[in-house]
């Protein structure tokens, strides 16, 4: 993965919550679209929990 998604991934969802923010709003901060914003998501969960096992089901 490139390293600036990764970047602007965790500035995202620091904006999100220290302002306790909206998609909409973050989008509109970043100048990116509202699809970003929820991708950029996926990025950060999959950064959280690298190397972890699913819960089983």
């Amino acid at each position: 993965m490139k390293e600036y998604i990764k970047e602007r991934a965790v500035a995202i969802a620091n904006y999100i919550v220290d302002y306790n923010a909206t998609v909409r709003q973050t989008a509109k901060k970043f100048g990116i679209s509202k699809s970003t914003v929820h991708k950029d998501d996926g990025v950060i969960i999959g950064i959280e929990f690298q190397g972890r096992q699913k819960a089983p089901v």
